[in-house]
């Protein structure tokens, strides 16, 4: 599933790019086992970015056949799989952001090309292993939670023919990257996402 990995990367990238300009060292430690992203500034400031606890609402679901149960059965499964990685996403997003302050052309440059080693070390074998409904899920996850396209968010952060290209790309693996996550457009999807938040916790 090379382009889930590229359009993670992507997602990766575009988010995280609100790091603040300073950032000297990006690096992975480990504290009680766990697995957490380290930054360390230029000034020697460091900060390390825990995961987020994981918070779910179920809501008892009616169904007009017994493929739409097995439809929901499905896609629930598929996104208890991806949504550790929808978090990922959302969690660099939203720390991020707090810590904005504008990069340069050089510095941006600089800044992308490290993350995307550091998500490809991380997360290239994992998302390889994901079939073709799964990715579709674990994109709609993130668009719904942006509330914008994958296709936006490429064309912002790498140009208008990228985002072409990864669109034109994308099609031929079954992602429609111009339309985002569209609600009504598969309503089983549309209970599956529902039950399932990408909140941040303050």
């Amino acid at each position: 599933m090379r382009i889930v990995i590229v359009f993670f990367c992507i997602i990766f990238m575009s988010l995280g790019l609100t790091l603040e300009a300073q950032t000297q060292r990006i690096d992975t430690v480990y504290f009680g086992g766990k697995k957490m992203l380290r930054i360390i500034t230029e000034k020697g400031d460091t900060a390390y970015l825990d995961q987020l606890n994981e918070v779910s609402i179920s809501s008892k679901q009616q169904f007009s056949s017994k493929e739409e149960y097995d439809k929901y059965m499905r896609y629930r499964r598929y996104a208890a799989i991806v949504y550790p990685y929808a978090l990922e996403a959302m969690r660099i997003y939203h720390e991020s952001k707090e810590s904005t302050r504008g990069m340069t052309n050089r510095e941006r440059k600089k800044f992308m090309k490290t993350l995307e080693k550091e998500m490809e070390d991380q997360f290239e074998e994992p998302l390889k292993k994901l079939t073709r409904t799964q990715g579709m899920i674990l994109t709609k996850m993130i668009e719904k939670e942006l509330d914008e396209p994958f296709y936006d968010v490429i064309k912002e952060i790498k140009g208008g023919w990228s985002a072409f290209y990864y669109n034109t790309t994308g099609r031929f693996y079954g992602y429609h990257l111009r339309d985002g996550y569209i609600r009504g457009e598969d309503v089983i999807l549309d209970m599956v996402l529902d039950d399932y938040r990408l909140s941040v916790k303050k």
